[in-house]
């Protein structure tokens, strides 16, 4: 079992960055893939990124692609998701995940969230 806790969100003006963190403790957290949903006031929750148990391969979700890099240290148990020009519709609770499937983009098949951190991007 891996237990989740994210950091980093916040207030942020359109255009603007944040990075997001997640710490994992537990079992060892290069046992996972490692990902990231949001979700927004009255919507289903998304898929935005995952990353292999290595950090070798990466995947987003098509309205992050060029803005958003997931990436991960083992050694020190975290992983990140870096967010540039954000828009007001990344405007969400981010939620740091892990799971032991590659390439999938349901919450179902991931079995371990974090608490969600809140990210606000103003216009």
């Amino acid at each position: 079992q891996v237990q989740l806790v994210e950091s980093g969100g916040g207030l942020v003006q359109a255009g603007g960055s944040l990075r997001l963190s997640c710490a994992a403790s537990g079992r060892t957290f290069s046992s996972y893939v490692m990902g990231w949903f949001r979700q927004a006031p009255g919507k289903e929750r998304e898929f935005v990124a995952a990353i292999s148990w290595r950090g070798g391969s990466t995947y987003y979700t098509d309205s992050v692609k060029g803005r958003f890099t997931i990436s991960r240290d083992n050694d020190k148990n975290t992983g990140y998701l870096q967010m540039n020009s954000l828009k007001p519709e990344d405007t969400a609770v981010y939620y740091c995940v892990a799971g032991t499937v590659w390439l999938v983009t349901t919450s179902l098949e991931y079995d371990y969230w974090g608490q969600g951190t809140q990210v606000t991007v103003s216009s």
